[in-house]
């Protein structure tokens, strides 16, 4: 039996453990990413581990998400960023040069290698066949110091392409089939590996589009061959020498196996306040648009705003419709610039701005009060856009920019417009904003502004674990929920003390206050807790406001683990139905804590009404001595 490319890139990378599926393994990892809404603090975790020089391939430090320079923390955020970045060997993209994941696609992907990132989206370089990964920001900061980077072992489920997509149906239709057949949790514990003879018809930046949304599926990330359309690609970025043939064996096996019949999709868009909230445009209606955005790592390549220049061209943008556009990187902008698609776009009336994440981070363009905002974004989780009001729907960048022009939701195929995009035989290549480091690193000085607070550090666990239940919450609430993510806290991001003030905020803005009255206490959660960002912000600031342990039905792959790297006890219940038996400030404890741990069930007594039930702790041993340890900075330091 043949290996699939999950398992190829895991046996050539494998430092510690056996591959066996749900089993943990410590891989290599090759390269890494970091950007400045969650860089700050992983360099500043980098500095705290003691290493001089970072040990991967490359690693690239990018500014794209603090953009709005409104008061000087961005500013000097991004100075000490440029600066620790040179200092410790890792190269630096300024800002303006583009959003990292398209930057990184562009620049730095190599098929066949490991990469993991301090975003979520970081599974976007799965489009060239690099194993590519989100993780929290001190994971990120071990493997730049030279450590394995551990998961367990996935299933890997083979996504069969049939046939070839119709005119106007796109990519971004894909993945949204994909989510609205596997839900928000379907990709839990799996890597999903792209085959079939409908992968042929697809460009980069088109598989670019499905592996980084992939992330909405909840899944460790997904993966596409390294063929004939990667090495053109690699080619017209003159970087052939990077570019190697990656395909599965022919007689590879996998866990599962999903078909998507190209030829039958249709133009889909997903729903408030869920990317697998999904439904085909023509039967959604044709609601009215207030607001267009196109752009984010999902859908900002020079391809994607190709063709929304080309249905723009020769129109105009409804009178009661606001368009904006981001490009990807200034490669996509510089391009569009000179061969004249930026006029066009600018004619019809869309308004351009910075090439960074923007409104997809909700820095900027927040939608007025009840607004129907269509978005190429990867998310539309309730409140990420900074008006809590707003119906966010997310949609392909065709739609988006024919519903721009009708002022409806319209299905683009309404249109009759041939918008086939060629790629071009060579980009426009500039790396003068990639800051190369020094070779010297120790001649460097780290300039550091007021706004970087020291982290928060967790203490060595006790030997029991109590406290109120200070918040209960539903299911799926993402990491936004947790620690809101929005033009005003943004330049906060290394300043946890000032972010733990509107932890929670969009669901109960008592929680702050309620945590620190009680010294601390316990969070109560539905399902798939902690989806979305990789931010570990959502657990530095509840560690702040001294949350012990996290009880749900269940957790997100990323949360979870930057819950255990921060000392947060993360446990599910045995049975869900209890989870109905516990209300807000309910005392919870939990004796002889360790060898709960150890056994990977306990018993949880409820003091305030007098119950008992029953948890399980998943955790490996490393795990459970990072818990021990009350973080794996500690963990670290004790080695």
């Amino acid at each position: 039996m043949g290996d699939n490319l999950v398992y190829k890139i895991l046996k050539s990378h494998l430092i510690e453990g056996t591959i066996d599926i749900g089993k943990e393994i410590g891989i290599k990892i090759d390269r890494t990413l970091t950007q400045d809404s969650t860089g700050t603090m992983a360099y500043l975790q980098l500095e705290a581990m003691g290493i001089d020089r970072v040990k991967t391939k490359k690693s690239i430090a990018f500014i794209d998400h603090n953009m709005l320079q409104q008061g000087f923390e961005n500013a000097d955020d991004h100075k000490f960023i440029q600066t620790v970045a040179s200092k410790y060997g890792v190269y630096f993209s300024k800002p303006g040069n583009g959003i990292c994941h398209q930057v990184f696609l562009e620049r730095f992907s190599v098929p066949g290698e490991t990469l993991i990132g301090s975003d979520s989206h970081t599974p976007t370089a799965g489009g060239v066949g690099m194993l590519a990964m989100g993780a929290g920001g001190l994971d990120v900061a071990l493997a730049m110091g030279g450590g394995a980077y551990y998961i367990a072992t996935p299933k890997v489920c083979k996504i069969n392409l049939i046939g070839k997509l119709k005119p106007m149906v796109s990519a971004k239709d894909i993945i949204l089939e994909v989510l609205r057949k596997l839900t928000v949790k379907g990709g839990v514990s799996r890597v999903f590996e792209y085959a079939g003879e409908g992968v042929k018809t697809l460009s980069v930046p088109q598989r670019a589009t499905i592996t980084n949304m992939g992330a909405e599926l909840g899944a460790t990330t997904s993966i596409f061959p390294s063929d004939e359309k990667t090495l053109e690609y690699f080619k017209a970025q003159g970087r052939e020498d990077d570019w190697i043939e990656f395909k599965p064996d022919a007689d590879a096996v996998y866990d599962e196996e999903i078909i998507i019949n190209l030829d039958e999709l249709k133009p889909l868009a997903a729903k408030p306040h869920s990317p697998d909230n999904v439904e085909e445009v023509e039967s959604i209606g044709k609601i009215k648009v207030d607001q267009v955005a196109i752009g984010s790592c999902t859908n900002s390549s020079y391809e994607d705003l190709m063709k929304v220049a080309k249905i723009l061209k020769d129109n105009k943008v409804h009178e009661d419709v606001s368009l904006v556009i981001a490009p990807g990187s200034r490669q996509v902008m510089e391009m569009l610039a000179r061969n004249g698609a930026l006029g066009d776009i600018i004619s019809a009336g869309a308004r351009i701005l910075e090439n960074s994440c923007g409104p997809c981070i909700g820095m900027g363009q927040a939608p007025g009060t009840d607004g129907v905002s269509l978005r190429t974004f990867n998310r539309n989780f309730y409140g990420r856009s900074g008006t809590l009001s707003a119906k966010v729907y997310l949609v392909s960048p065709e739609t988006a920019a024919v519903s721009a022009i009708s002022g409806v939701l319209t299905d683009p195929r309404e249109l009759d417009l041939d918008i086939k995009v060629e790629m071009p035989e060579r980009f426009l290549i500039d790396d003068s904003m990639i800051i190369s480091p020094a070779k010297e690193g120790e001649d460097v000085e780290v300039v550091r502004g007021p706004n970087i607070k020291p982290f928060p550090v967790n203490k060595e666990l006790g030997d029991k674990v109590e406290g109120k239940v200070l918040i209960k919450v539903e299911d799926n609430i993402t990491t936004d929920h947790i620690m809101p993510s929005n033009s005003k806290l943004l330049p906060f991001r290394s300043n946890i003390p000032y972010l733990a003030e509107y932890c929670f905020n969009t669901v109960d803005e008592e929680f702050p206050r309620r945590a620190k009255e009680n010294n601390g206490g316990i969070i109560v959660a539905g399902n798939n807790y902690g989806q979305g960002s990789s931010r570990e912000h959502a657990a530095l600031a509840p560690l702040y406001l001294g949350v012990k342990a996290v009880i749900a039905k269940s957790f997100a792959r990323i949360h979870k683990a930057n819950l255990i790297n921060n000392g947060i006890i993360p446990m599910e219940f045995e049975a869900e139905v209890d989870y109905d038996k516990i209300g807000l400030l309910d005392e919870l404890v939990i004796e002889d804590i360790k060898s709960a741990l150890v056994n990977g069930k306990t018993i949880v007594k409820n003091l305030t009404n007098g119950s008992l039930f029953n948890v399980y702790i998943n955790l490996t041993e490393k795990e459970i001595n990072v818990i021990k340890s009350g973080g794996r900075l500690n963990s670290v330091r004790k080695a």
